[in-house]
């Protein structure tokens, strides 16, 4: 028997209201008065550099821990180089399953991520430097203050004991204006999860003065749940290990709108120890990475708005518009393999124009970015591209990219694609009104087993492909399907879908399968595959359904479902319900077009009442599966909407009209314009 679960309609200012309560959480506790004054301790005498963002070395050579490079007085100028199971079933009513339940691995184990104590402390004394605002989330922690008269610039310190502080990388400290007020914001990054307090202290000529210092404690850091196909058989972190900090010897470059082609790093670029080149530009940085010889991993980190001007565009061999990672060629020795991070500092990093493209390329950490108007030659904002494996994209917002030729890409290109790249996952990104989400997919006849992982994701209000999946074996959970006009996930030629524990919210088509179910049907009773067949006649997969909520969908067909529509719903269905998340999907249960072929034929693959379409192959209860812990489709809007995207949800919000948008697949005028007309507050590196 099937679990029913009746759910009030969450409605959109309900959702904004949770959304903008992760800011409530984060409200510090300011404590006036000079009486306190005596409870601001501060120990520079014990500022032993730990391995936490590279600190910069001190004319003493004190520091020890990654090398950097950036601008390091304005956004403008190159920098220099410095050293250093339960149970349940669908939510919606359907019918039997008749199938049968078997002997599996439970690999639902383990505890969800939780919101930490977001209470964070600080005292402002008369006199000292004055915080704005503070707060922590996924591996860092911020805070922004107002500038001090008299200040050159300021030095920023974390402690996870209020007793030795390590210093951060100055470019890590940034300029902002907000209607002509000037204020500093400063991130701690690699930060593993526990307590914390930052330190600001004011330089005035070329001295720290201690006595107009302050402190923000209490600030509860949690770790990124490094989960998904993405962790198994190795590590997508990138720069990073896993338990948040940044490898010992990792080389990090801070890159702005004004030095990203002036921006310097050595790179070893041949087999001998001397072979070291000087890169000018990230693109040269890259173009020397991709020869393999440089070991080292490599951390680029986004202040502000990054445009496409300059050589990510002019270079159209090796770029063509994009921020490309890649290796020389696809054999496991020639894949990039160093670990590489490109992230956003702060809430308001942002691509603008342009996208990050992979290949070749092995342990890769996409993650804390905006993508904004992508206009080059590939027109994705993410995408992975040919032999990839290890690789994690997460908390990214992903909006309009610029239109594209064909009619579907009035919203722009893909959002968040991948083909021929294996062990991934895309999780806690926000897709704002995205026609095309996530395709993925492999070569016609593809034989190898390829892995992925969607999990909180965001589908706010984007059309379809969430996602579309042709071959892959792939695990969809948690994720957040928030008025979706065409459809949430399609299953084509010969994939394996396990959806378990999502929302759907006035999803159109929450799950199909090509060529059958509600792929031809619709909402209706005649079959039309002409008219309603939506993924090109492809050939269909399975999808295994597993504890999901959906409502408002306009066509929901379950296998051995009942319904009014008049046809066999053991022919015709959009996926496979089980009871349980050990229940196998059994090989009677196919697709009803199928083969080793990506098209379909013009008539049905079945003989005789028999079935020869593709089956699932039950990877979700093999070995290959991974240790996760999923929640409760009831509890998946809060969570995702509070965690995905950008640090704090980053610093472009928007509200959506349900009673239009959830229904419409065409640009959002308004939001467009939003989008062209947003200005960054990034002023300069300090």
């Amino acid at each position: 028997m099937l679990k029913v679960v009746c759910l009030k309609y969450v409605s959109k200012k309900k959702t904004l209201a949770i959304r903008k309560g992760k800011r409530i959480m984060k409200k510090r506790k300011i404590v006036l008065g000079i009486a306190m004054a005596a409870a601001l301790a501060f120990s520079l005498a014990s500022c032993d550099d730990m391995n936490i963002n590279a600190p910069i070395v001190e004319a003493d050579g004190g520091a020890t821990g990654g090398n950097t490079t950036g601008g390091t007085t304005d956004g403008n100028t190159g920098g220099q180089t410095q050293t250093g199971g339960d149970n349940g079933g669908q939510s919606q009513t359907g019918g039997n399953t008749g199938g049968q339940t078997q002997t599996g691995t439970n690999h639902d184990q383990g505890d969800p991520i939780v919101i930490g104590n977001q209470d964070p402390e600080v005292i402002n004394v008369t006199g000292t430097v004055n915080i704005i605002n503070s707060g922590a989330d996924f591996e860092s922690a911020y805070v922004t203050f107002d500038a001090y008269a008299g200040a050159d610039y300021y030095n920023a310190y974390v402690s996870s004991d209020n007793s030795t502080w390590t210093k951060l990388d100055r470019e890590l400290t940034r300029k902002y204006n907000d209607n002509g007020k000037n204020y500093y914001r400063c991130d701690a990054v690699g930060l593993k999860a526990g307590k914390y307090s930052l330190k600001i202290v004011p330089v005035i000529s070329n001295v720290e003065d201690t006595t107009k210092a302050n402190v923000v404690n209490n600030l509860d850091v949690i770790a990124h749940e490094r989960t998904g196909f993405a962790f198994v058989n190795g590590s997508s972190s990138g720069a990073y290990n896993d338990d948040g900090t940044l490898k010992e010897n990792a080389n990090v470059v801070y890159i702005t709108n004004g030095n990203i082609d002036t921006v310097k790093l050595d790179v070893k670029t041949g087999s001998k120890d001397a072979n070291i080149t000087s890169c000018t530009g990230i693109t040269e940085i890259l173009l020397a990475y991709k020869k393999n010889y440089e070991k080292k991993p490599l951390d680029i980190r986004v202040l502000g708005t990054v445009s496409n001007d300059g050589i990510l565009t002019s270079n159209t061999k090796d770029f063509a518009g994009d921020l490309v990672i890649k290796g020389a060629g696809k054999e496991t020795s020639k894949r990039l393999s160093s670990g590489v991070t490109i992230e956003g500092i702060g809430d308001d990093a942002t691509a603008l124009g342009w996208g990050v493209r992979i290949a070749n390329a092995s342990n890769v950490e996409v993650r804390n970015l905006g993508f904004m108007l992508c206009d080059s030659d590939e027109g994705d904002n993410v995408g992975l591209q040919q032999d990839n494996d290890h690789v994690w994209v997460h908390n990214c917002d992903m909006f309009y990219g610029m239109p594209g030729g064909d009619s579907d890409q009035a919203k722009g290109d893909g959002a968040l694609d991948s083909k021929l790249s294996n062990y991934v996952s895309f999780s806690y990104n926000h897709f704002f009104d995205s026609g095309k989400c996530n395709l993925l997919g492999l070569k016609e006849g593809a034989t190898d087993t390829y892995y992925i992982t969607y999990h909180h994701n965001w589908y706010d209000h984007s059309d379809s492909r969430h996602p579309r999946v042709r071959f892959y074996s792939a695990h969809v959970y948690n994720n957040y399907y928030d008025g979706n006009s065409k459809y949430g996930i399609g299953a084509t030629s010969g994939s394996s879908i396990y959806a378990e524990k999502n929302y759907f919210r006035n999803c159109k088509y929450p799950m199909m399968i090509s060529m059958q179910g509600s792929d031809v049907y619709a909402d209706g009773t005649k079959y039309d595959a002409g008219n309603n067949g939506t993924f090109s006649g492809e050939c269909g997969g399975i999808i295994k359904a597993y504890s999901n909520h959906i409502e408002g969908a306009k066509s929901y067909v379950p296998y051995n479902s009942a319904t009014t529509k008049g046809y066999d719903t053991k022919l015709e269905f959009d996926c496979y319900e089980v009871a349980s998340a050990n229940e196998l999907v059994p090989d009677s249960i196919k697709a009803n077009m199928g083969g080793v072929k990506t098209k379909a034929t013009s008539l049905k693959n079945t003989v005789n009442g028999i079935s020869y379409g593709n089956t699932y192959n039950n990877f979700d209860t093999s070995n290959s599966m991974y240790a996760y812990s999923a929640n409760a489709a009831e509890d998946v809007p809060s969570i995702v909407m509070h965690f995905a995207g950008r640090i704090d949800g980053g610093d472009f919000g928007w509200t959506f009209n349900n009673e239009v948008d959830d229904s419409s697949s065409d640009v959002n005028d308004a939001l467009m314009s939003a989008v062209k007309s947003y200005k960054t507050k990034f002023v300069s590196i300090q």
